[in-house]
């Protein structure tokens, strides 16, 4: 009799057990290659696990939208019904950062929940991406959203992680940090990282983890998370603010909401994006940020003019060899539109200190706009004017149409450094303005793209890394440094680094002197930069004095692009170096760069179409181990049957210019 009875409760408990397994719903999605694999749960949370080629990258990954006062969007969802779609489609970018035409191809999957929302996830031959979408008839307010990304072994994480402010909160941020490094189980618990943040394992691909179309809608952190995770942290909306005083001042938030963001009922949330790499070549060709931004919302676009221009501040104007005295002046600037167009350079940078930082009327004595306007004009150079941004914001009207009498074709706006949704709200705002006054722009102190240059392709480039101008204050900018951004930051679109600096030091005979600015590693290493990193308006931040007396080194990179129809990855060591190979029209440009450990290999052209090609070469030159502003410059022609032989030294570079003949 008790065997009866305890078999009657086993087969109870495997009942109920299994009535429960059935009770999950299970959905399956796989990339259009078939390599990856996305299971979707709809569990007590919505969870999904991706796999690769049937290895799990991220297992039991949960994600919920909290709505203040009212439902979790993903708590035990009542998924009604699906909806599944191929797409197979070409994007034709206005601005080309990486090729002219882009592959979009993915499978899609719908999941449309009780509620009101529904929620897509895709999946692409590179990655993943998931992003809720809701249909309410009033407003809502989001208190905070769970996306928890959780792996199923102890990965090494590259993160920049945000640096705390005595004066702000934890959510003020720069943007500019060097990566660390660490394991994900001993990742500091309570430090924020800024996306994009790499995981890697030498038994599985890499894996980024990022964001797209980030609009309306407060910028993703990411924290530890129990279980070998990542957590997201979103900044709350700003309750209160001040303004600092100082040289640039700026709002600080001194206090914040009880929610991350409030918008309209009906509209998709960003795209919480998983980038997928089995090599590290795959991670410097990824798109799949700007993929997955929404296109294009300017109808004119043929203002839109990318280039390569001059930057002053870096340098602090210190410039030699001249008959007057240097500085934020009329005469330095009709100096640096000289170089610029006996080099070729498009644009000449106004950095900040032509005006007054709180008044962009009110111009610094010394400079005359009219003047330097019309000069640059008559010499085919165009202007760009730094502003603050809180500046800029209060007289946005007035100043766009003083900047269009001037013939201003961008300007840079700087010292936001946050991603709450207030602040986002004001880049779309100045998208706004600044593209019906056909106006490009730069952003400084800015969050990643994101894709928002997709979706306004006239926000040329932006910050959002550090870069040259911690030569001045520090020694963080070294060239192993250098050899993670394109690997990590410039997944999230274009970087303005601002290489090129013509004073080059060696590992240890490099210091940061504020007046006497220096980077380290060689000259051929800064300027491969203007071809390794995607910026459509590079910035030329070296010494023009200096220049002038280097006319052949200058007259090369003046010479390169900033827009690409293709991109080749030759060679590619994460971290260590990287070889490329750019197309623009018929001519290709080559580009090599190193850390600090001596690098050589050898390039077969046989990518190049049939013919010759006269080819331009910049290489570190036999002492630049010792001496590193130490390069050569040399021609020959080339063809598809040849090889070139590349030598980096240390914190080395290498560029070469291939035209048809």
């Amino acid at each position: 009799m008790l065997k009866k009875i305890l078999l009657s409760l086993i087969l109870i408990n495997v009942a109920v057990a299994t009535s429960s397994a059935q009770s999950l719903a299970t959905y399956e999605l796989r990339s259009p290659n078939g390599a990856i694999t996305v299971r979707i749960v709809a569990d007590t949370l919505l969870r999904y696990h991706v796999f690769y080629k049937n290895q799990a990258l991220i297992r039991d990954a949960a994600t919920a939208l909290h709505i203040l006062n009212g439902p979790v969007l993903g708590k035990s969802p009542a998924v009604r019904r699906t909806e599944k779609r191929s797409v197979r489609d070409t994007i034709f970018p206005v601005v080309r950062e990486k090729r002219d035409r882009i592959p979009d191809i993915f499978e899609e999957l719908t999941l449309h929940c009780a509620g009101s929302f529904k929620i897509i996830f895709r999946a692409y031959d590179d990655g993943v991406a998931y992003r809720f979408v809701t249909d309410f008839r009033d407003s809502i307010t989001i208190c905070t959203e769970t996306a928890h990304f959780r792996f199923p072994d102890n990965r090494l994480v590259y993160y920049p992680a945000v640096q705390p402010r005595s004066d702000a909160d934890i959510f003020h941020t720069s943007f500019e940090s060097p990566y660390s490094i660490s394991r994900l189980d001993t990742l500091p618990a309570q430090r924020l990282a800024f996306s994009p943040v790499l995981l890697a394992d030498s038994t599985a691909p890499f894996v980024v983890i990022t964001e797209s179309d980030l609009l309306d809608y407060p910028g993703m952190f990411l924290q530890k998370a129990a279980d070998r995770g990542l957590k997201a942290v979103f900044a709350p909306y700003p309750a209160n603010i001040r303004v600092t005083e100082g040289e640039f001042p700026q709002q600080i938030v001194t206090e914040r909401r009880n929610w991350i963001a409030r918008r309209g009922g009906t509209g998709a949330f960003p795209w919480r994006v998983i980038v997928i790499a089995p090599a590290a070549a795959d991670l410097v060709q990824n798109d799949l940020v700007f993929r997955l931004a929404s296109p294009n919302r300017i109808k004119e676009t043929d203002w839109i003019k990318p280039g390569t221009s001059t930057e002053e501040w870096i340098i602090g104007s210190n410039i030699y060899g001249v008959p007057f005295e240097a500085g934020i002046n009329t005469n330095t600037y009709r100096y640096y539109i000289d170089f610029a167009h006996r080099f070729g350079l498009e644009y000449v940078m106004l950095d900040a200190g032509w005006s007054d930082v709180k008044d962009l009327f009110r111009i610094t004595p010394g400079m005359n706009i009219d003047s330097i306007a019309d000069y640059a004009r008559s010499k085919g150079v165009s202007l760009i004017l730094w502003t603050l941004s809180m500046t800029l914001d209060r007289q946005l009207d007035s100043a766009m149409q003083q900047f269009q009498r001037w013939g201003v074709r961008c300007i840079m706006t700087d010292f936001m450094d946050r991603d709450d949704q207030h602040m986002v709200q004001f880049y779309e705002r100045i998208a706004e303005a600044t593209a019906q006054y056909r106006i490009m722009v730069m952003f400084h102190g800015a969050y990643k793209p994101a894709g928002m240059q997709r979706t306004y392709p006239h926000l040329i480039t932006r910050e959002g890394a550090l870069g040259s101008e911690f030569n001045i204050w520090s020694d963080l900018v070294t060239p192993e440094h250098d050899l993670l951004l394109p690997f990590i930051r410039q997944l999230s679109g274009p970087m303005d680094y601002e290489p090129g600096i013509l004073d080059n030091a060696t590992q240890q005979t490099f210091r940061s002197i504020g007046t006497k600015v220096m980077t380290q590693g060689t000259r051929s290493h800064q300027l491969a930069m203007f071809i390794v990193y995607e910026s459509p308006l590079q910035m030329f931040s070296g010494n023009p004095s200096t220049g002038f007396r280097e006319p052949e080194f200058m007259e090369l990179l003046g010479s390169l692009p900033t827009t690409w129809d293709e991109l080749r990855v030759l060679r590619a060591q994460f971290s260590d170096h990287l070889v490329l190979a750019r197309r623009h029209g018929r001519d290709w440009y080559l580009a090599a760069m190193n850390d600090w450990t001596p690098f050589q290999t050898d390039i077969s052209l046989d990518f190049l179409p049939p013919g010759s090609y006269r080819a331009t070469i910049c290489a570190d030159g036999a002492n630049a181990h010792r001496y590193p502003s130490d390069y050569t410059i040399s021609e020959k022609t080339v063809g598809p049957k040849d090889v070139l032989p590349i030598r980096l030294k240390p914190g080395g570079g290498w560029v070469a210019r291939l035209q048809p003949e």
